[in-house]
């Protein structure tokens, strides 16, 4: 290599390198093991984990994994390929995107999804990103203070360096406030969307009725992030009005894995697909009359300049999708609504086991599906601490007084019962 380079020596290779920055020390490098050491390295490591009981959410959720997914998804077709640029060499690829997309679009109730995005907190801000497109002059977007605020510490970022003023709509008693709504929008006309969430950051399954109307009245557009699960036996976001709907897939029975990876959704109205980034793939028939499947549209800054590009990013996340794909296939329709009405029923039991000790008061009285806040008359930090001790991860600590508590189809009356016991 150094011949081909005409250099004589790495230093020769590297002489454009200053001095001050170059790393003159030993490499920290162990010395080599055989696999059976690496092995009983790797074990060694694995056990200073502990595994807790997760009785916490707020965005991430402990569901239930069937076990025939990972080993399918580890199938080297699988796991290593890459985009799909050539259709007819792609087919199985495209095959489970389609697949993909027509879960999603009958999860949410809407007409169209893409071929997945990075992650549920993205995806939103790429919605929002995307109303400001089909708006054109409008540059407002009204969001809720029941977000998450996770994803809009993301949207916030996205919307400050395309130039999208944000403006926050009030909660009122733990839910978006409508009679504000309607007098922010009727106080100007740059109003490109509006941006809810459902259920909420607490938790709470808001009632969005009147929300479509007054927003279309506008001629804004109506965004909707949900925990995707949960829309197994919500009302969808098609069914309120949404015109975008977004969240991410996790839920979906992929593994918390620290934070990723997962695996955002995407779905709109048929008028808005021109406008939606990524891609879709359709089925359509060969010159044989042979189902295939193909790139129907592909909005990538790989095929336009960037500056021209409907998005910026490139992944579009496929073995996640191939993932909830697979997970929706095995839980089917019943499986699907059965998770989502046993992390109900779990969560309004362990409500009712927390007030029953006389320590705990609901934050919100208000409906609320797998996940609630509430307030805590002793030392919160100190309780979590408790909790950790027993193996437990108890909540999450929304405000000094405040613990949110998620509870899935994972989580035992046996799992609760100790909780309950620890305090």
């Amino acid at each position: 290599m150094l011949d081909k380079v005409g250099a004589k020596s790495l230093d020769d290779l590297y002489a454009e390198v200053p001095e001050a920055i170059r790393f003159r020390g030993d490499y920290q490098l162990p010395e080599e093991m055989s696999e059976l050491e690496v092995r009983q390295l790797f074990d060694q490591l694995g056990s200073q984990n502990r595994v807790l009981t997760c009785f916490a959410g707020a965005g991430v959720y402990d569901h239930y994994t069937p076990s025939v997914i990972p080993s399918l998804l580890q199938r080297s077709e699988f796991l290593t390929s890459y985009t799909p640029y050539q259709a007819e060499i792609s087919q199985g690829t495209l095959h489970y995107i389609f697949e993909y997309q027509s879960m999603m679009a009958e999860l949410t109730g809407m007409d169209i999804s893409n071929a997945s995005m990075y992650d549920g907190s993205t995806a939103t801000a790429e919605a929002v990103m995307m109303a400001v497109a089909a708006g054109k002059k409008q540059r407002r977007v009204l969001v809720s203070e029941t977000l998450d605020p996770k994803t809009l510490a993301v949207v916030k970022t996205y919307a400050h360096f395309h130039g999208i003023d944000l403006q926050m709509i009030p909660a009122k008693d733990g839910v978006t406030d409508l009679s504000t709504l309607k007098s922010q929008l009727s106080a100007s006309n740059d109003v490109a969307a509006v941006l809810v969430q459902q259920p909420n950051f607490y938790g709470i399954v808001e009632d969005y009725t009147g929300f479509a109307e007054a927003i279309h009245d506008r001629k804004a557009l109506f965004i909707m992030n949900s925990v995707i699960a949960d829309l197994a036996v919500l009302k969808t976001p098609g069914e309120w009005g949404a015109d975008i709907a977004v969240g991410d897939g996790q839920s979906l029975g992929i593994p918390m894995q620290w934070g990723g990876p997962y695996v955002g959704y995407m779905c709109c109205t048929e008028k808005l697909i021109r406008k939606m980034p990524g891609r879709i793939v359709g089925r359509t028939q060969d010159n044989r009359g042979q189902r295939a499947f193909v790139l129907t549209l592909q909005a990538r800054e790989q095929h336009i300049r960037r500056q021209k590009a409907t998005s910026n990013i490139c992944s579009n996340q496929s073995l996640m999708a191939l993932f909830v794909t697979m997970y929706c296939s095995l839980m089917g329709r019943q499986g699907l609504k059965e998770a989502a009405e046993l992390s109900y029923a779990g969560a309004h039991y362990l409500c009712e086991q927390l007030l029953a000790t006389g320590r705990f008061a609901l934050v919100y009285e208000q409906p609320f599906f797998n996940e609630f806040v509430v307030r805590y008359d002793g030392d919160v930090d100190a309780l979590q601490r408790r909790f950790t001790d027993h193996g437990i991860f108890g909540g999450i600590k929304v405000a000094p007084d405040q613990v949110m508590f998620a509870v899935t189809e994972k989580r035992t009356k046996e799992e609760i019962d100790n909780l309950i016991s620890v305090i």
